[in-house]
């Protein structure tokens, strides 16, 4: 193929739709990640920090399995170790045995991460709402969300693993993606990254 003939394919491949679909996500979520961060770090909080207590506070007991809270977040299981590490020492996490796996362990919010999370979510509710939901309508924030979760189901079936919803533990690894019905199996730690 000649170089015009090359540059003209590259071209054209450079339009897809799927790549400005991509770019545009990508975009988004650095735009609103800047944003976010800035207003954590007020709060002495890194993004990784309030995402952590997020999750933990939104499930089930106010706890997960270190497992799973690797699975629904951006860390590896030894980089969930050390961030719930440093915020049980900063009184935010408290830590406690699993009762039916002895190599298992759960991370929870304590009253100082609730109140954390009572002092900086008014802030990032305003920013949200200012730079994200603020821009759709009401129809088109409910027809994000269901197209957002069909995609994040698909390529992060692990993101909601250790809710009751998803039947339990959820093994990145399994080739169907598919939880594990068991919420007592013994699940092997993942060491890759979960998707964002």
């Amino acid at each position: 193929m000649s170089r015009t003939g090359t540059l003209n394919l590259v071209a054209e491949l450079l339009d897809d739709p799927r790549i400005t679909a991509i770019g545009l996500l990508s975009e988004t979520f650095i735009g609103l990640s800047a944003r976010f961060a800035a207003q954590f770090a007020g709060q002495k909080l890194s993004p990784v920090e309030f995402e952590v207590l997020m999750r933990l506070a939104r499930s089930p007991g106010h706890e997960l399995r270190m497992t799973d809270l690797a699975a629904q977040t951006s860390l590896s299981t030894s980089g969930v170790t050390r961030v719930v590490d440093r915020m049980e020492r900063d009184g935010l996490l408290r830590r406690r045995a699993c009762p039916t796996d002895r190599r298992s362990s759960y991370a929870g919010v304590t009253n100082a991460g609730m109140t954390k999370l009572t002092d900086t979510l008014p802030g990032h509710l305003a920013l949200i709402e200012e730079w994200f939901t603020g821009q759709l309508t009401p129809a088109e924030l409910d027809q994000l969300l269901s197209l957002l979760r069909r995609v994040r189901d698909a390529v992060n079936p692990c993101a909601t693993a250790g809710v009751p919803e998803r039947g339990g533990v959820c093994d990145p690894d399994d080739p169907d993606n598919e939880p594990d019905t068991d919420p007592d199996a013994e699940a092997d730690e993942p060491e890759t990254l979960s998707a964002r």
